[in-house]
């Protein structure tokens, strides 16, 4: 049917994808993204003088890799992405099936992330690294690598689905294109695609969006895929061990070195003194480090005056904040309802209440919730839903 560029993490989701997509009768070319910094010894960049200078560097595994040999862990024992490990795994999911596979070197364009993700918490703000890779990487380079080898689809192992109004198929490129979430709502990541661009809607494909994660572990067992046992990623890919704070601090010590300040509370009264604001984010409870005979939280983070505000669980409620950077799936911002759901963090649920635009600035809106919600922290997602289907989002501001 149609060349398919896939996606490939080494993971069971991406690699049902592949299964998916080659029953269906795609011709499906396998790509490993390298960007994180565990990855680095299983793959080696190929001479790409032949390319034009616009293509992505092609990588060559490392023939170690094909072995297994260089499976490693991360220092914090946890699941991340983008390993050594899950190189090889996607290598051999690869030659299992009999379909091409490359590993894209993307590290320039992932340094893209470190420094937001720095950025952000040097600010303030609880960045999502992982949401902006889908936006900038996988939904948006991996489009240029496709563009350069003639694919039609880009295709990823995200729990989300596209629908296609007035089509016939999801290869269909003459009807009105829609991302909703997943079948299965434990593992839905549609809230992770609001901010792809919505012109690339039509030449998405997301084979597992309407699957619930049991079947698919239990496709990979049936075509024994040795990932189909592998833990779902959760973590950082590039934060390998210790806290956020110590990577923060790594990577710009000139800044980081002058964000000691003092706690105060809801009233701006000091009561204690901290290392360094970006140790914190909205709604932490745990590692403050701080013992004031209650339970508190971190309300607020004022780089400004280096002050980090901490309050009781009440004190975190609010009805109403501002988002900035929007993106937009549809068409005509009048088709947003009265009545929406706004999610607000990545393992959320999308929660009653109404979106209006700012200063009727596309890229702005406000959002008032039916009832209050707790943690609403800057600098994370805030995605706007109409049932099951994505609207669009932006990043919350204030």
């Amino acid at each position: 049917m149609s060349r398919v560029v896939l996606a490939m993490s080494g993971g069971v989701d991406s690699s049902v994808a592949a299964h998916l997509l080659l029953e269906e009768g795609h011709e499906v070319i396998g790509v490993f993204m390298r960007h994180g910094e565990e990855s680095s010894q299983a793959c080696q960049v190929e001479s790409a003088t032949q390319r034009s200078q616009n293509s992505l560097p092609v990588i060559k595994e490392d023939p170690r890799a094909q072995s297994g040999r260089l499976h490693q862990q991360r220092a914090d024992h946890k699941q991340g992405c983008c390993t050594a490990s899950d190189a090889a795994d996607a290598r051999r999911v690869a030659l299992n099936m009999k379909i091409p596979f490359y590993a894209l070197d993307l590290q320039s364009d992932f340094q893209r992330i470190v420094d937001y993700f720095v950025d952000d918490y040097l600010a303030g703000r609880t960045p999502n690294p992982c949401v902006k890779c889908n936006h900038w990487i996988k939904f948006g380079r991996l489009f240029d690598y496709a563009d350069d080898i003639g694919a039609e689809f880009v295709a990823t192992g995200h729990y989300a689905r596209k629908h296609i109004a007035n089509g016939e198929s999801d290869t269909d490129q003459n009807g009105t294109y829609q991302l909703l979430r997943g079948l299965d709502s434990d593992k839905d990541q549609s809230y992770a695609l609001f901010g792809i661009d919505k012109s690339r809607l039509s030449r998405m494909l997301l084979p597992v969006g309407g699957f619930e994660k049991p079947k698919i572990r239990q496709i990979a067992e049936s075509l024994s895929l040795g990932v189909a046992g592998k833990r779902d990623s959760q973590e950082i890919c590039f934060v390998t061990q210790g806290h956020h704070s110590d990577f923060v601090r790594a990577k710009d010590p000139q800044r980081a070195g002058q964000t000691a300040g003092h706690f105060v509370n809801t009233d701006g009264q000091i009561v204690g003194e901290h290392q360094g604001y970006e140790a914190f984010t909205v709604g932490q409870r745990k590692g403050l480090g701080i013992a004031l005979g209650e339970p508190v939280f971190v309300t607020r983070i004022i780089p400004e005056t280096k002050q980090v505000v901490l309050g009781n669980k009440q004190s975190l409620a609010r009805k109403t904040f501002d988002a900035d950077d929007a993106n937009w799936l549809i068409d005509n911002l009048n088709e947003i309802p009265n009545e929406v759901g706004i999610q607000i963090r990545y393992n959320g649920e999308p929660k009653r209440g109404r979106v209006t635009l700012i200063d009727h600035d596309p890229t702005r809106f406000r959002v008032d919730f039916e009832q209050p919600e707790l943690a609403v922290a800057p600098g994370q997602a805030a995605v706007v839903y109409d049932g099951p289907r994505v609207l669009g989002g932006g990043w919350i501001c204030s």
